[in-house]
């Protein structure tokens, strides 16, 4: 998202989009742990059964929930289904899949509503722009779903229509949340829901905004278009409500998550880590969204990327200082890693002394990939990296540093990065992309 600083990215021609009722369109070509304890037989069941049975009601009922809420809150299950990597195997199994459904499927806008949303949007005429329009959307998420049409020109197109009264019924989803922070404290002991809402707020209304989507994307693909890695589908048309794309096939990250071979892992995940560092260099904007439903693997092999409604505007690329810190840190010189997080703010003024030892121990798995030639991510190094950063003792040094607001975003997306390839289990050279892409690193 926009950070405030610096210039916007690449826009669309001003007679692309349009803040008016009708869409405007691009000219042809434009392209270990759980809180429930029980120790004995509860109503003649063992207890391990009460337990499983008590977990897949708790996850049945949060998807319910973020389901019926929609917007804000379906954004925060998408969120924390990245993290599901981080569950102790003993409770993963059932909420394992309940998450993985909140990373691209809610339940629908009957179509009826659809039609009349267009109508309201396009005019009357609206069915004048396809040859054909599916009714039966092809993915519902957090303020809006897509279907699957045809434009009129017999381009094969997706079409993302948002909720009627997205906007308003954020503030209602998000005060809504306060019922789900014991369900979620079920999942991740320590996790601090109310400041992952409170980040989420500001992130989802930006995206209600599909124009400014549309040109987050619209940039995205000029960059990637031809590119050997990626592909980005490129916007036909758009209005505040209303955006209309490329249509692209491939098969859903969360796919080969569930079942693809260790080569399609590797090669997916080394791709990811290759989009998340270069976009900024290339594009000088983050995709800041980064759950499993926003890719697609190719059949040539390439990432297909969706969904720009959130990204972090850096229009100089990464922060050096990311770079430079984890190359001091890899030097060893512990004493000028504190200084710099103390210069950047990551360190809380009133800490006058900081434990360099511990400060060690907590920023090493941050770092240990970009220490090795080839890394592997699994569930089991996420577990124990979680483990030390919910240790709620007071001694922590967690609770002596700060995250400034500026890197807000850039570090979910990092961790929800870290989230989806220890789902993959992936193993790749990931320190060359970190050479390649993030400054002050290599030097």
């Amino acid at each position: 998202m926009d950070t405030g600083t610096g210039t916007e990215g690449p826009s669309l021609p001003r007679n692309a989009v349009t803040r008016s009722a009708k869409l405007a369109t691009l000219p042809l070509g434009f392209a270990g742990r759980t809180a429930l304890g029980f120790g004995k037989r509860i109503g003649g069941k063992p207890a391990e059964l009460v337990v499983q049975e008590i977990q897949q009601r708790t996850a049945d009922q949060m998807f319910r929930i973020l389901g019926e809420l929609k917007g804000g809150a379906m954004k925060l299950g998408q969120t924390l289904s990245i993290f599901e990597a981080a569950l102790p195997p003993e409770i993963v199994g059932p909420y394992r899949a309940t998450l993985t459904k909140l990373q691209d499927a809610a339940p629908p806008m009957p179509g009826a509503r659809v039609h009349r949303v267009l109508a309201e949007q396009l005019g009357d005429d609206w069915r004048e722009n396809f040859l054909s329009f599916d009714d039966v959307p092809a993915a519902a998420a957090s303020i809006g779903q897509v279907h699957r049409a045809v434009w009129h020109d017999g381009r094969p197109v997706a079409v993302k229509v948002q909720y009627p009264g997205a906007g308003k019924a954020l503030i209602s989803d998000f005060n809504q949340l306060a019922r789900l922070s014991k369900l979620f404290g079920v999942l991740l002991p320590g996790l601090d829901v109310r400041s992952v809402v409170s980040e989420l707020r500001e992130r989802v209304v930006e995206e209600l905004d599909y124009l400014r989507e549309a040109e987050a994307q619209h940039a995205f693909a000029t960059e990637f278009k031809d590119d050997p890695d990626f592909h980005v589908p490129d916007v036909i048309a758009a209005n505040e409500q209303v955006l209309v794309t490329e249509w692209m096939d491939g098969t859903p990250l969360s796919k080969i998550i569930s079942g693809g071979t260790q080569e399609e892992r590797d090669h997916a995940g080394l791709l990811l880590v290759r989009f998340l560092f270069c976009s900024p260099a290339r594009v000088g904007m983050l995709h800041a969204d980064p759950h499993p439903g926003n890719y697609r693997v190719l059949p040539d092999g390439k990432l297909g990327v969706i969904d720009f409604g959130a990204v972090n505007r850096l229009p100089d690329g990464y922060p050096r200082v990311f770079g430079t810190l984890t190359r001091i840190f890899n030097q060893g010189d512990m004493s000028a890693v504190v200084d710099g997080l103390r210069a950047e703010g990551f360190i809380r003024p009133h800490i006058k002394t900081v434990d360099v030892d511990a400060l060690g121990a907590f920023l090493a798995p941050y770092v240990e990939p970009t220490q090795v030639e080839e890394f592997s991510f699994s569930r089991e190094w996420l577990r124990d990296q979680v483990a030390t950063a919910t240790d709620l003792r007071p001694t922590n040094v967690i609770r002596q540093l700060n995250l400034p607001a500026s890197y807000v975003l850039i570090h979910r997306v990092h961790a929800a990065g870290v989230g989806v390839l220890c789902q993959l289990g992936a193993t790749a050279r990931f320190r060359d992309e970190v050479i390649r892409w993030v400054p002050g690193f290599a030097e």
